[in-house]
């Protein structure tokens, strides 16, 4: 217990699902919470403060101390706003979570250009707009000799990182954000903070959207699928002393996976320029070169 005392964090999308399940364990820990959430249905439109507001309710009723943020992550004052609320109200930041997220389900060939954009809006300008309003603050910390150690928890996807149909959008979007995280960890290092990502397995509203015939989580009973496993991997990267930066992870369950990104694997070389017969002859044998993902769900996935 008390593994977060000290530690001010924002955690985005966290009225419901897996995210309200961060703030839970967060405050639970210690942390000071700022609980995000717009409050909109699973394809992003509408708006209700009651889910931020209850997770709020929730954790001072236990002891904690939390306080709700309704903005639009995709927003880019309300980004601002949403740090700022943190800092005016617990004076610093330490932790921002990601995790805001909806879904636009189509098929490549009947994709709409605003199911496609609605999804780059929320979950690639959300993580940029949050995240670089947090820096903001953070490098101006850092030029002041604060030099407290900060950590942004990112949240990609098995869609995006493995692959699912139906899922261009959404897998282009989630893969976009594991790469964010290694570039954003290599440049705000200096600045004392420490960016990764999870792909977390769980059973929630958007899950249920693509899979409702998937068993709901029984009250009391452990689950491989409970939104409450992927909480503490998430708190272990966002304590103070955690040394692990620039990764992305497969969380589902009880297990964590450490994903390896895009690797060079097999080449072909001559000296000078190609011409297309030549490569017809020795770039065809791509095709048969093995590669394994080592995807624990495969054959599960739609």
């Amino acid at each position: 217990m008390n593994e977060l005392e000290g530690r001010v964090a924002i955690i985005t999308g966290a009225g419901r699902g897996i995210g309200r399940e961060h703030a839970l364990l967060f405050a639970a820990e210690g942390a000071k919470v700022v609980v995000n959430d717009l409050g909109g249905e699973t394809d992003g439109t509408g708006a209700d403060a009651s889910p931020a507001q209850q997770v709020v309710d929730e954790i001072t009723a236990a002891g904690g101390t939390a306080v709700a943020n309704y903005d639009d992550v995709s927003d880019w004052d309300g980004a601002q706003r949403m740090i700022d609320q943190a800092v005016a109200t617990f004076g610093n930041l330490h932790v921002l979570v990601n995790n805001a997220g909806i879904l636009r389900d189509r098929m490549l060939v009947n994709m709409s250009p605003e199911e496609w954009d609605a999804i780059m809006k929320v979950h690639l300008r959300g993580h940029f707009c949050t995240t670089r309003w947090a820096a903001t603050y953070w490098r101006e910390a850092s030029k002041e000799g604060k030099t407290e150690k900060r950590s942004v928890i990112n949240t990609s996807s098995t869609s995006g990182l493995f692959g699912n149909v139906g899922q261009t959008n959404y897998g282009a979007a989630k893969t976009g954000i594991a790469s964010f995280s290694m570039i954003a960890d290599s440049e705000l290092g200096r600045y004392g903070v420490r960016v990764n990502a999870i792909a977390p397995a769980a059973a929630t509203r958007l899950t249920a959207a693509v899979a409702p015939d998937r068993p709901e989580v029984a009250p009391g009973e452990w689950s491989p699928m409970d939104p409450a496993n992927i909480a503490p991997f998430v708190a272990y990267l966002a304590t103070e002393d955690c040394p692990i930066h620039g990764r992305t992870f497969l969380v589902s369950g009880g297990k964590v996976h450490l994903f390896q990104p895009f690797a060079v694997i097999d080449h072909v070389e001559k000296e000078g320029k190609w011409t297309v017969g030549e490569l017809k002859t020795e770039a065809a044998r791509f095709a048969d070169v093995p590669f394994h993902l080592n995807n624990p769900f495969e054959g599960q996935m739609g």
